[in-house]
């Protein structure tokens, strides 16, 4: 898909007029007096929480931004393919694959040792390893993604739009409130020509702060960013050029001998092109509005590392310079750890309000938007009394520890980039080692939760290798038994709330009388210990807070969909209508036995539970129904 051929243009390129590609955005009138959640920022957090709450009409939202309107260039664009996967689940994946520049290969380049003051090739790999995701690693202007999520909220139940022009001045807890009352009391003033001055009040149950690396909603509950100082300065800027670098439509890591590192980054369009160039080394406390850097020297420094190419830069859609420094706060919530058995979070803080860090990885927007996706089925959960507001302590306690693995991550990875960090200047083989052996990181992949009440332990992991507890769930194709429809398993889990249970079958009929599914299915549909009984609301469809789905070895051809148990084809709706979309059978055709692929003992069969946002909570038994009840019976409520 090519764009941006006469110039820059924002909003959906699929649109002919560029007048008409931007569409309208924001709520208009007052914010609501009183809501259950009050999002403070419309930046990736921000809007991957609201997006997931829209989803329940039952729960009003609301979100806040200080900027005057929509974001439309700039910031952000790596998409990562666990990112991908998320996207999926809200269902906008297919519009951004279609218009992202795929990241196929990555280029490294070094000083030719015969002429230093010039560049040459030192290496091409594959950018994303076979096999790790069914999504690719992408790249797409944070304002289209931007524009994903605001779709989605505006076709949600809740059809939640944000208020923009609201700037938060301050908030106070009640601390007598009680659990469902709305604890917190915020003061937004005003930023619009016809109302500027003016000052809102909102009560709410909760808060979260998608508002930046200068957060107000952080600093209001006396958190603060720990780190290094900022000692580097870059720029960066979406570029229309004319080059004869060879490997401008590839993602390329160049280090010079003399002037610093550049990374190009291709942008989707076909033309558009980032670059990312080191400037300068800070002194301590420097900040880089200091150096009054423009973008003509931003240009000229990347011309004189492109050496001995050519860079003719014909538009500057976007550009800025910045400071990199890694910094992260102890806790993402205002509960502070003494305190966490007598106490209830009732504001959080996401995305760059709690960890900031270069974007060389390309790991900010991704890990902000995962923050969201993990508090957004917490929040809802608590909210719709699904479960237990203790839950909510598990945010701060996962996502403080990835986001600690990323500052790591990021300190090593830009000093590797800043090749005047070290004596003896670039090693462009150390650089291509490291981007290699840490492939699974920048995917998105490598998060791990540690065993707790949401993670369960890794005492029957055997039955499942290739499904890795506390890991993403690693989707693989199946075939649908019900109309042998290709599809990928992992897809059948949407940004809805909702837990998932896979039942992987033995080798027997499933639909026979002693079938371990067929035990299963009694079970869960009959004991008074089950987790669908005990926690379907009396009236909704049994898949409505728990999906059961199952897995069987044989080929589809092979069974009998009309003889399985009847909660695999189960009733819904007003109707009563029969979902065929339950089960499914390995894609034997293409070789890829979903069995062989995930490591799932095929004689034992196994069950796996995921959560809501796509992370593999537990392994167990086809037949440990005990193990199974206890899993959810220690976070979720009952409701009949």
């Amino acid at each position: 898909m090519q764009f941006h051929l006469n110039g820059f243009q924002p909003g959906d390129p699929e649109i002919a007029d560029p007048a008409e590609r931007v569409q309208t955005s924001g709520a208009a009138g007052a914010v609501p007096d009183e809501v259950d959640v009050l999002i403070v920022g419309c930046g990736p957090a921000g809007l991957t929480l609201a997006a997931q709450l829209a989803q329940f009409p039952d729960i009003k939202t609301c979100i806040v931004e200080q900027k005057p309107e929509r974001l439309l260039v700039g910031q952000a664009d790596g998409i990562a393919c666990r990112t991908m996967e998320m996207f999926h689940a809200y269902g906008f994946s297919e519009r951004v694959l279609k218009e992202a520049y795929w990241v196929n290969e990555t280029t490294f380049w070094k000083p030719d040792e015969r002429q230093p003051e010039t560049i040459v090739r030192s290496g091409r790999v594959q950018d994303v390893e076979d096999g790790l995701s069914e999504f690719p690693h992408v790249i797409l202007n944070q304002a289209r993604i931007h524009d994903g999520f605001l779709d989605v909220m505006r076709k949600s139940p809740a059809k939640l739009e944000p208020h923009y022009s609201r700037r938060l001045v301050d908030l106070e807890v009640d601390p007598e409130a009680g659990p469902a009352d709305p604890a917190v009391t915020v003061h937004l003033e005003r930023l619009d020509a016809a109302n500027e001055g003016k000052i809102e009040t909102i009560k709410t149950r909760y808060v979260v702060g998608c508002d930046g690396a200068r957060s107000m909603v952080r600093k209001s509950i006396g958190r603060e960013l720990h780190g290094d100082s900022a000692n580097h300065a870059w720029g960066v800027m979406d570029v229309l050029a004319v080059t004869d670098f060879p490997d401008i439509r590839f993602k390329s890591l160049i280090q010079s001998a003399k002037d610093g590192s550049l990374l190009i980054i291709p942008r989707e369009g076909g033309y558009m092109v980032r670059i990312y160039v080191e400037l300068a080394k800070l002194d301590v406390g420097e900040r880089v509005a200091n150096r009054n850097i423009t973008a003509d020297d931003v240009i000229a420094k990347a011309q004189r590392i492109l050496m001995p190419h050519t860079l003719e830069v014909k538009e500057i859609a976007w550009w800025s310079v910045y400071e990199i420094g890694q910094r992260l706060t102890d806790k993402f919530d205002d509960v502070p750890e003494a305190d966490i058995a007598s106490r209830l979070p009732r504001i959080f803080i996401a995305g760059d309000a709690c960890h900031t860090h270069s974007p060389k990885a390309g790991q900010g927007m991704n890990v902000s938007m995962q923050d969201a996706f993990n508090l957004g089925w917490k929040l809802a959960g608590v909210l719709r009394k699904q479960c237990a507001p203790h839950l909510l302590h598990s945010y701060s306690v996962e996502r403080q520890a990835v986001a600690k693995e990323l500052i790591d991550f990021d300190r090593e990875w830009a000093g590797i980039l800043a090749s005047s960090a070290k004596a003896g200047g670039a090693d462009a083989a150390r650089t291509q080692d490291y981007f290699v052996r840490h492939g699974r990181y920048t995917a998105g992949t490598a998060t791990h939760y540690k065993p707790s009440i949401l993670t369960g332990a890794a005492s029957h992991q055997h039955l499942a290798q290739g499904l890795v507890i506390g890991k993403r769930f690693h989707s693989a194709p199946v075939i649908r038994l019900a109309d042998a429809k290709p599809v990928h398993l992992g897809h059948a889990a949407q940004a809805d709330g909702r837990f998932r249970i896979y039942a992987f079958s033995r080798a027997e009929d499933p639909a026979a009388a002693g079938s371990a599914i067929r035990a299963l299915c009694n079970f869960l549909t009959e004991a008074l210990e089950s987790p669908l009984k005990r926690f379907t609301p009396a009236g909704a469809d049994i898949d409505s807070v728990i999906d059961f789905r199952a897995v069987f070895q044989q080929n589809h051809r092979e069974l009998d969909v009309a003889a399985m148990p009847s909660l695999l084809l189960p009733r819904k709706g007003r109707y009563g209508l029969r979902d065929y979309e339950k089960m499914f059978c390995p894609d034997l055709k293409s070789g890829q036995d979903i069995f062989t692929m995930r490591g799932i003992d095929r004689k034992a069969g196994c069950v796996v539970v995921v959560r809501p946002d796509q992370y593999v909570a537990n392994v167990l038994p086809l037949s440990d129904f005990t193990g199974l009840a206890s899993y959810f019976d220690a976070f979720m409520l009952q409701v009949n």
